[in-house]
């Protein structure tokens, strides 16, 4: 029998703040690989979600959200989201429906022609407009250049998701696959665990403060009886501690419990998880964490 030629390609998801791409990257690869939370500017690292279907894979590549940059982790985060997309074989520009194209959007859009980059536009949330608002917008989006193709979508309840799904299937070019089968993101599960931390201490936080810390996972031991996890919260400021731990602990507890529950539920396998909350004033000037969450310190 004629060996079956296999499809490969990067896809970098490019889009502004909250407009619901990691959402799309989960429901794309049908499981969750990118935290998610209301609150913008989610994603910090650089997530790759794993597509496998037929003989085709395609890594998506969940970038952070662009928006105008104050600090150095602003920074990073904003030239990682545009070295992705130079670098990969696709790109698609999430947007939100309802929002349509504002000044973010349009320098996104801007940026991509000047690099003469072809790209798909996924149109999200249209469950959130209505249909008259929907098509004012598609009139605009067809007089701009380099956008190969349009799908509007809700990544919250998969509407269209199928279609654009298979239109990046069947643009992937011929290439040996660069991860195996069965595998679904290349995050290493250490990495993966305190991201979830993350995306529970955005859920139960209010206001700035999951902006500025950190998760870091310190032990990562798999046993008889599952996994024991230890996590150091991470907070730029002593006057954060309090806040995180709650009136004798019952937020941290509560934080706590929400992440052990969504470990079991993603990993499969019992979970012991410790947290403990530590004060670095600087760990934004930790040129590690940058190499570890794959951004460019010097950005």
């Amino acid at each position: 029998m004629p060996q079956i030629s296999k499809h490969f390609a990067f896809v970098a998801i490019l889009g502004a703040t909250n407009v619901g791409k990691s959402t799309l990257v989960n429901r794309l690869v049908g499981q969750k690989v990118s935290i998610v939370s209301p609150k913008v500017q989610t994603t910090r690292s650089r997530i790759r979600g794993l597509l496998n279907e037929g003989n085709t894979q395609l890594v998506l590549v969940d970038t952070p959200g662009i928006f105008a940059p104050h600090r150095r982790l602003d920074r990073a985060m904003i030239a990682t989201a545009w070295t992705e997309a130079d670098d990969s074989d696709k790109c698609l520009f999430v947007m939100d429906a309802k929002k349509g194209i504002g000044a973010e959007e349009e320098k996104i859009i801007k940026k991509l022609e000047q690099n003469k980059v072809k790209f798909v536009v996924a149109v999200n949330k249209i469950d959130t407009v209505k249909p008259e608002k929907l098509m004012v917008l598609l009139k605009k989006l067809n007089t701009l250049k380099g956008i190969d193709s349009v799908f509007c979508i809700s990544a919250l309840n998969g509407e269209n998701v199928q279609e654009l799904k298979m239109h990046l299937i069947k643009s992937a070019p011929k290439g040996e696959w660069m991860f195996p089968d069965g595998l679904v993101s290349d995050l290493p599960e250490s990495l993966y665990c305190a991201e979830i931390t993350r995306e529970k201490l955005f859920m139960y936080l209010r206001q700035e403060l999951p902006y500025q810390l950190t998760v870091e996972t310190t032990t990562f031991k798999r046993g008889k009886n599952g996994l024991t996890i230890e996590q150091n919260i991470i907070v730029s400021k002593t006057a954060h501690r309090p806040i995180i731990l709650g009136n004798k602990g019952s937020m941290i507890k509560k934080i706590g419990e929400a992440a052990r529950k969504e470990m079991i539920k993603q990993l499969g396998c019992p979970v012991r998880l410790f947290l403990l909350v530590e004060v670095k004033e600087n760990w934004t000037e930790d040129r590690s964490r940058y190499k570890t969450w794959g951004l460019d310190f010097n950005a």
